[in-house]
C-alpha cells in the first residue's frame, strides 16, 4: 500500500508546468475569497504548497538545462578559439 505523500508526488510528478501553476493560481484565488471552512482551508494550502514543489522543480530543471546549454556553447566557443 502506498502512502499518502507518495501518492501525492506521483501525481504531481505527472502535471507539467502549466497545468500545475494555473491550479496553483485557481488555489489561491479560492484561499484568498474566503468563506471556506478551516478543514477546506487547510487542505487548499496542502494543495497548494505541493503545486509550488512541482512548479518549482520544473523551473530548477529548466534552468539546469539552459545552464549546460550555455556552459556547451562557451566550451564550443573556447574550442574555437584555441585552434
Amino acid at each position: 500500500m502506498t502512502s499518502k505523500v507518495e501518492e501525492s508526488v506521483a501525481a504531481g510528478e505527472a502535471l507539467g508546468y502549466e497545468q500545475a501553476r494555473d491550479e496553483l493560481i485557481e488555489v489561491v484565488r479560492r484561499l484568498e475569497a474566503g468563506g471556506t471552512t478551516l478543514e477546506e482551508s487547510l487542505a487548499l494550502w496542502e494543495r497548494g504548497e505541493e503545486l509550488a514543489k512541482v512548479c518549482r522543480r520544473w523551473l530548477e530543471g529548466a534552468r539546469a538545462r539552459l545552464d549546460a546549454a550555455l556552459a556547451e556553447e562557451e566550451a564550443a566557443e573556447t574550442e574555437d578559439d584555441s585552434e
